[in-house]
Order: C-alpha cells, then sequence, then structure tokens
C-alpha cells in the first residue's frame, strides 16, 4: 500500500500535506511483537485507536506515531471514539502514540511535555498590567445594531459528495450612513449536529440525521460582531458545518473549500451592494450598502486557515478544478484576525495584514502553529504588511466561541484545556481566564485589527505591533505581542551559514538533537517557532546562547553589513526559558567601519508556562538607535547575570508608523499528483506536476521525500517571469519482482515573491508485479508434549518487500483443542497480547501470529512451541487458517488450513 504522507500539524514531524504534521516514516519493519498496547488493533492492513472516552471534534489532527515516527493522520469514525488508519502491510508497531498538535491523547502520555528536568519549573506568576494604548477599541461605537440570518441554496465545492450550506447571522449598524466596511468571520472545525443535552448524539455528521439539528456555531461571535457593528461595520458570521462534516478526506484539511465558502458569500454581498440590493435577504436589506473595498476576514481554528487562502486566492487565484468559487474576486481583503489559527501548509498570505491570536492554554491547536503567520512571511512579499502575534495567557481554544462553551452553547460543549490541576491553565487558576474575559479578549482584538488594517488608524498599532500597550476593555487579560513587517526592515534573520561566536546557529526543525533549537527532538509542542514543516527542513534557524556565568559576549554577523536608513530603534525577537523573570542583555552594535556602539539593555521575561503548554515564544525587546550608528555590521548580546540559554529568532530595524501594504497578485504554485505503473524493465523518467500561475518572478522551496529512507530532500527553485511548470524528474526503475507501490511526496513553501495554494502532491508508483506463490508445508506436525509444532514457508521467487503471513486459530475439525496454558507463555502472551489463565482453548482467544518473510528470502519456519505438564490427557489438536495480508487494504489472501497434534 503507498502510505500516504499528509504535509503537520499535520510531511508535522515531518512533510505537513494536510492537516497536521507529517513525518517521513522509516520504511516498514517487521513487528516487534504481535500484542499492541490496550485500546490498539490491526487488521486487514488497518490501524485503530479506541479512546477510553469520547475524543470531541476538534481542530487539530490526529496523527498515529511509533516513537517518533509518524505513521499517518487517521480518521475519526462515528463514536469519537474509534480512529483508524490504512497503513497496509503491518508496519513496525511499537511505542504507539496518538498526537494531535503536538500533544499525547493516549493512556500512555508522559505526566510532562517539556522534557526531563532536573528541578520542576517555577510556577506561573501572576503578571502586571502593560501601560494602556491612547485608543481602545473595545469600546461601544455610537451605532444600535440590528441582528438576522439568512439561508441560501447549498452549494457544491469540489471532492465533497455533499452540498454544504449558505447561511449566515448579519449584525449591523442601524442609521449609519454611507457604505460600510464589511467584515466576516468564520468558525472552525467542531461537531456538526446535535440531539438535545445527549453528549453521545453530538456528531461530526453532514447532512445532520433524523432526529438532530445542526449545532450553529457560527452564531459564536455575536458579542465581537456587536462590538463592530456598533463602530459602523456590517458583520456576517457564516456556517461551515457542510466543510467540517466532510473535510476529512482533503489533503489540506478543508482550507481550499473553506476559502470557496468564504469568497462565494463575498460574491453574494457584491451583488448586493449594488444592482442585486432589491434581490437581497432582508437582514442584507436592512444593513446599510457594504463597501467590498474595505473587507476585513476573522477566522477561529481551522477558519483561521479558510480565510487565509481565502486572502490568497482572492488575489492570485487557484486551478478553477481545485476551487468552488469560478468568479475573479471584486472585492479588497485589508486585514485578517485569525484566532488559534491551523496551518498545515505553513504559507500565509505575505501582503495582506494580520494579526494571529495565541491562546496560551489551548488544548486543540496546542503547538499554537498560528505562530508561522508571523514567522513564515519573512522574505516572501513585499514586508510592508504587517504580521502580528498576540500571545494570550490563560486562554483556550473553544471559549472565544459562545457555541463551543459550557453554560452558553445550544449543544454540549467542552472546555479543550481538559488537563487536571495545571497551575496555569485549569479551571479556577488565577491565571486562566474565564468565559466572558476570553470573549472579550477575542472582540477587543477583532476590533483593534479592524480599526488599524480597515480604518488605517495608527494609534490601533502599537496593541500588536509589540510595542507592549494593552486595551484596557480586555483586562484583567494579560497579552502580550510581536510583529515582523510594517515599517520594519530585516537587520538579521538567522541563516545556515550565518556567522557567530559565543553562540551557536541551531535548526529550528530537525530530528538531530545536536542542531535542533531546544534540547529535546519533540519541540512541536514546546515553542511555536519551532512547529516543523517537514523534518529535518532547511532553511529555518535561529541562533541559541548558553551561558554559565555572567560576561559570556555572543556576537552574529549579518550576511553583510546592513544599512538602518533612519530607523529609530532595534527590535529584537528573543525568547527565554518560561517563568524565567528578568533575564537582562546587554546589546551592542558594531558597523562596517569596526566602531563599535553600546545600544542599552534589554531585559527579558520568560511566558507563563507549564509542560503543556508551548511556553517557549519571543519577546519583542527593542533599543533605540544612537544618531550616528548609520549601518550594522555584527550585533553583540551579552547576558548580565546569572546563567541559562536563549534563542534570537530575529532582528529588525525599526521606525513607528504603518506603511500601505498595497498587496498585489504574486506568481501562485500549486502541486499535483502523477500516478504511474512501475514497469517490467530499464528506467522512465517521470514529471510530477508543479503548476505555475500569474506573473512576476519568486523561489519556491520544494521537499521531496524518497520512498525507501523517507526521508526529503530539499532545493530551492526559481521562478522566471513566463515561467509556468516546475521540473521535478523522478527515475522510476521497472523490475518483475512482487513489491509495494512506492510514493515520491512532494511539498511547497513559499520563499520569496510568490504565494503556495496547493502544497501536496508526489508520484505513486504503482508496482504491477504478481505476487509469489507461498506454500505452507509441515516439517513436524505431530509432537510430544514440550515439543515444538513447525512448518515450512516458501516463496515461489523473491519479493522486494517483506511478506507477511497471518495465522489465526480455528476449532479442530475433531478430537480436544490445544489450549492457552499448552503452549510456551511467553509465545502466547507476545502473540495474543493475552495472559494464558485461564486455560481455554486458543480458538477462543485473541492469539494472532505472524511469520515475516524479509525482502529477498524465499523461505521461513512457522513454530508454536508446546509445554509438557503433569496431567493426563488424550492427544490435542491445534488447526490454523493461514493468509498473506495484501500490500492493499483488504482481507488476508488464503493459504489453506495447517493442523498439527501433540500427544502426551
Amino acid at each position: 500500500m503507498m502510505r500516504k504522507t499528509i504535509v503537520a500539524a499535520g510531511l508535522a514531524a515531518a512533510l505537513v500535506l494536510g492537516t497536521g504534521a507529517q513525518a517521513w516514516a522509516d520504511p516498514p519493519e517487521p513487528p516487534a511483537a504481535a500484542h499492541l498496547p490496550s485500546g490498539w488493533s490491526f487488521e486487514d492492513g488497518r490501524l485503530t485507536w479506541q479512546a477510553p472516552q469520547r475524543v470531541p471534534m476538534g481542530d487539530a489532527a490526529v496523527e498515529f506515531y511509533s516513537g517518533d515516527r509518524l505513521l499517518g493522520r487517521a480518521r475519526p469514525q462515528r463514536d469519537d471514539r474509534t480512529f483508524a488508519l490504512d497503513v497496509g502491510a503491518v508496519p513496525r508497531l511499537d511505542g504507539l502514540q496518538v498526537r494531535a498538535a503536538g500533544r499525547r491523547l493516549d493512556a500512555g502520555a508522559p505526566a510532562a511535555r517539556l522534557g526531563k528536568r532536573s528541578a520542576p519549573p517555577p510556577p506561573p506568576r501572576q503578571l502586571p498590567p502593560n501601560p494602556a494604548a491612547a485608543v481602545d477599541p473595545g469600546r461601544p461605537g455610537p451605532y444600535a445594531t440590528v441582528t438576522g440570518e439568512y439561508d441560501l441554496t447549498g452549494v457544491k465545492l469540489p471532492d465533497f459528495p455533499q452540498k454544504v450550506e449558505m447561511r449566515a447571522v448579519v449584525v449591523a449598524p442601524k442609521g449609519a450612513a454611507g457604505r460600510r466596511p464589511l467584515a466576516l468571520l468564520l468558525h472552525g472545525r467542531h461537531a456538526t449536529c446535535f440531539h438535545g443535552a445527549d453528549e453521545d448524539k453530538v456528531t461530526g455528521d453532514w447532512p445532520c440525521p433524523a432526529g438532530t439539528e445542526p449545532i450553529p456555531s457560527y452564531r459564536g461571535y455575536l458579542q465581537a460582531q456587536r462590538l463592530l457593528a456598533s463602530q459602523g461595520y456590517v458583520t456576517m458570521s457564516i456556517s461551515a458545518n457542510g466543510v467540517n462534516g466532510q473535510d476529512f478526506a482533503a489533503e489540506d484539511g478543508g482550507a481550499q473549500a473553506r476559502s470557496s465558502l468564504v469568497r462565494l458569500h463575498l460574491a453574494h454581498w457584491t451583488d448586493w451592494a449594488g444592482s442585486g440590493r432589491a434581490q437581497a435577504p432582508p437582514i442584507v436589506r436592512a444593513a446599510p450598502p457594504a463597501d467590498l473595498s474595505k473587507v476585513l476576514l476573522m477566522g477561529h481554528s481551522r477558519g483561521g486557515e479558510g480565510v487565509n487562502r481565502a486572502a490568497l486566492d482572492s488575489l492570485s487565484p487557484p486551478p478553477a478544478a481545485r476551487d468552488g468559487y469560478h468568479g475573479k474576486a471584486r472585492w479588497t481583503i485589508r486585514g485578517t484576525l485569525l484566532v488559534g489559527p491551523t496551518i498545515f501548509g505553513q504559507n500565509p498570505t505575505p501582503d495582506v495584514p494580520s494579526a494571529t491570536i495565541l491562546p496560551g492554554c489551548d488544548g486543540d491547536v496546542s503547538d499554537l502553529q498560528g505562530q508561522m503567520y508571523v514567522d513564515a512571511t519573512r522574505g516572501v512579499g513585499t514586508g510592508r504588511a504587517l504580521h502580528s502575534a498576540v500571545y494570550v495567557v490563560g486562554a483556550n481554544h473553544n471559549f472565544f466561541n459562545t457555541e463551543w462553551t459550557p453554560g452558553q452553547a445550544a449543544a454540549p460543549a467542552w472546555d479543550d484545556y481538559s488537563t487536571e490541576d495545571d497551575p496555569l491553565c485549569s479551571a479556577g487558576k488565577p491565571t486562566r481566564l474565564t468565559k466572558p474575559q476570553q470573549q472579550t479578549v477575542g472582540a477587543t482584538y477583532l476590533a483593534a485589527a479592524a480599526r488599524l488594517f480597515v480604518a488605517g488608524d495608527d494609534r490601533a498599532r502599537p496593541l500588536l505591533d509589540g510595542s507592549g500597550l494593552r486595551a484596557p476593555s480586555a483586562d484583567p487579560a494579560r497579552v502580550f505581542t510581536h510583529a515582523l513587517g510594517g515599517a520594519r526592515t530585516p537587520l538579521l534573520v538567522p541563516e545556515e551559514k550565518t556567522k557567530v561566536s559565543g553562540a551557536r546557529v541551531c535548526a529550528e526543525s530537525t530530528d538531530v538533537a545536536a542542531d535542533a533549537c531546544l534540547d529535546q527532538q519533540a519541540v512541536t509542542a514546546t515553542s511555536p517557532h519551532f512547529v516543523p514543516f517537514v523534518v529535518p527542513e532547511a532553511g529555518r534557524y535561529a541562533v541559541r546562547l548558553d551561558w554559565s556565568a555572567p560576561g559570556r559576549q555572543a556576537t552574529v554577523r549579518p550576511a553583510r553589513p546592513v544599512t538602518l536608513g533612519g530607523a529609530r530603534q532595534l527590535a529584537l525577537r528573543i525568547v527565554v526559558a518560561p517563568n524565567t523573570t528578568g533575564t537582562p542583555f546587554a546589546v551592542a552594535a558594531t558597523d562596517r567601519a569596526g566602531r563599535r556602539t553600546e545600544l542599552g539593555t534589554v531585559t527579558v521575561d520568560g511566558m507563563p508556562g507549564t509542560d503543556y503548554s508551548a511556553a517557549y515564544w519571543g519577546r519583542e525587546v527593542r533599543v533605540a538607535v544612537p544618531a550616528g550608528l548609520r549601518d550594522v555590521a555584527a550585533l553583540h548580546l551579552t547576558p548580565t547575570q546569572g546563567s541559562g540559554a536563549a534563542w534570537l529568532v530575529d532582528a529588525w530595524a525599526w521606525r513607528p508608523g504603518s506603511p500601505a501594504p498595497h498587496p498585489a497578485a504574486l506568481p501562485r504554485v500549486d502541486l499535483g499528483s502523477l500516478t504511474v505503473q512501475e514497469g517490467d524493465k530499464g528506467t522512465k523518467t517521470y514529471t510530477i506536476p508543479v503548476r505555475v500561475s500569474g506573473h512576476g518572478s519568486g523561489a519556491v522551496r520544494l521537499f521531496l521525500g524518497d520512498p525507501v529512507t523517507y526521508r526529503p530532500v530539499s532545493w530551492v527553485a526559481q521562478v522566471k517571469p513566463g515561467t509556468r511548470s516546475i521540473r521535478v524528474p523522478v527515475k522510476v526503475a521497472g523490475n518483475t519482482r512482487y513489491g509495494e507501490d512506492r510514493e515520491h511526496v512532494l511539498g511547497a513553501k513559499a520563499v520569496r515573491g510568490l504565494v503556495v495554494g496547493g502544497y501536496a502532491g508526489g508520484l505513486k508508483v504503482r508496482d504491477d508485479d504478481p505476487q509469489p506463490k507461498i506454500t505452507v508445508t509441515p516439517v513436524a506436525d505431530r509432537v510430544a508434549e514440550g515439543g515444538t509444532l513447525s512448518w515450512k514457508v516458501t516463496s515461489s521467487a523473491p519479493a522486494d518487500t517483506p511478506l507477511y503471513l497471518q495465522f489465526a486459530p480455528k476449532p479442530p475439525a475433531a478430537g480436544a483443542e490445544l489450549s492457552s496454558t499448552d503452549v510456551a507463555a511467553d509465545w502466547f502472551t507476545t502473540n495474543s497480547g493475552e495472559e494464558p489463565e485461564p486455560s481455554r482453548p486458543l480458538s477462543g482467544t485473541q492469539l494472532q501470529p505472524y511469520v515475516v518473510l524479509d525482502a529477498g528470502a524465499t523461505s521461513g519456519e512457522f513454530t508454536v512451541p508446546t509445554v509438557k505438564d503433569s496431567a493426563t490427557e488424550p492427544d490435542e489438536h491445534v488447526q490454523f487458517t493461514a493468509g498473506l495480508l495484501p500490500r492493499e487494504f483488504g482481507d488476508p489472501i488464503p493459504l489453506g488450513t495447517l493442523t498439527g497434534t501433540v500427544t502426551p
């Protein structure tokens, strides 16, 4: 079977091809034992895990791991407890784990997520409030509001068998003159259907079964809508249950479908703002006409990835075959607010301003991968669009939406942060926000994004750009921000060849501990900056500082001296350990003439965190640039107290103000897939489809996985004006030996001057050779107690892949049956997962031994070791059905029946 990798989370410990992290797994190996941990089963090529209790439908991808190797994204079943993954032939199944956005879901989850510690981390602390900004967007505006809903005919989206609803709740200002800016809100991936308070009837079905009704997730942002409407915005929050109920089959987790849905609504509003106003729904006619040149998009969780894609698609349209909206955009998206978003493809829209809320107690998208909406924009576009990260201490994932909040929702709802007695995030802790507090934070920062991105009020910028000011309306929440873009220009973005002394360049995404930025390999759960697209991922680096005593200077040199161009300050993003306080660094710079200038001291505090939070997050600190410093050839950081570690994410020349971003259509790259037959001889070269559309030039990093080593090879491909495709050749050698289908998985990530839409593709090579004939013949099928029954397994030809034979006991045709205590205890437990006692016939157990013929081998042996006892017994018999596991999902291929006899 071709093991489809998903570019996580989830190519998310290696190439994330879809809803989360996906690793390049090692080649299949024989199982260490047939026994699987409690809750797991493997049958007919399908690996299944059943949770001890219901796992609510959420936004992070649920993934199966064997140790640190990602096996793939599991598909949920109707009971919300069972998850299944088709893996074909038996892979190595030791160290099985279930993860979602870096956190463990299974019973074997460790007590801590940040690795082993010599001492417990300092406890989270109460934080003092920041100074207030000049404006407070959380205050209501002058307008009364009107509320209503519309429900249009559903739409058919590509790859989805069922139509998706076109439903929205509208909140608009009363009496507002002229055309008003439009805000569209999109909820995330939540359960779709419910029946009263019965939690067992909350499902992810679509359409909703008879006797149930749709969960109204789209009504969950009314507080934010009313706030914006009072300030003069027409707002609509759209329903996406039809996407949520079908997106499990989409490679990108439904991002393209959500984009299509957003743009279909915007197309209606464009018509309703013009000649089609008379045909608009009543609530739309009751609202002021919308100004489609001023559109703000808000997306929660997978809705965040959906509105990011909608912004990208509006500027650089996708191929029609992938899209459910086929018209040219007749609107202008001024900015986006993304709340706890996913970003499986790590390809943000670079030139549309964004603010991303990172909930410090997110129990769903717990790796806070939305940080990539900031970090992954570096160098891609013009750099004029502001991209802000808004870290909210004590906020969970669900409570931004009242319809996902217990006590407020129409359907059963839950607190996604379920860890018991966590000192930072458990309900009731001083640092955990209440439901109303969290919803007020969401509304306030949506209004802040509207005020800055749409209204152009630069007084709101210090709430988003790392200046350390607060909106009093969001009190008592503690909110921290840093940003890229705007009036900044790059001073230092670490690269592999960045020259350093007194520090080291570290890889943000790697499986080599010596190169990694953090001390442990599983970094996705601890630092949003280090969430991987692939592992290892070239092109993403930071600078790590370690000191055992004050005064160890770290010097970092840009590739070439950087002209400051009148910058007022240098802004640095520095990560220190969670819960640490007052880590001071003396900052100095050397210019191209070799003159050193002392710039002052910055003090960095760690974020509040526990072993269950992604708290290694960069704090923005700034130092003034003196008039005489005009360029920087080297930056010096010197810790002046104690010992510790820190990470310099990047450094920028900072100026106040918000330049107009002027987003424009960039060239667009979309990957495709190709399936070919292996052939019997020779080597053929095939080209994976990589489509380039639009005009201009740029660069994209491509990641191609090897189906043998399962390690990605990456390179940067240049796109020149007029380029319509990128050549990705793959050589396929034909032969006549039976083997597995192979998949060369391809992923893409923007580097400069272009955008990536469809980021997952590849070449699937179908093995077209017949299976060898397998025979099983007796060697010793009649033995005395204590002897070993054995049969020889023979293959008619060597194969290029291991061959797995499965043996299942059946009641013998006549006579007494061999029991669980008649065979060696360790052999029985290893192959059944059960204890021998109480004694029972083998056919009444879960016994299922395997025999593996390694690649190239043509013979093996199946054995049943018996034990001698003192009981007086007749001859005992055993019967097994033998089957060969196919390379693709399906029932074992029957090989016949084996019989054996054990004499007293």
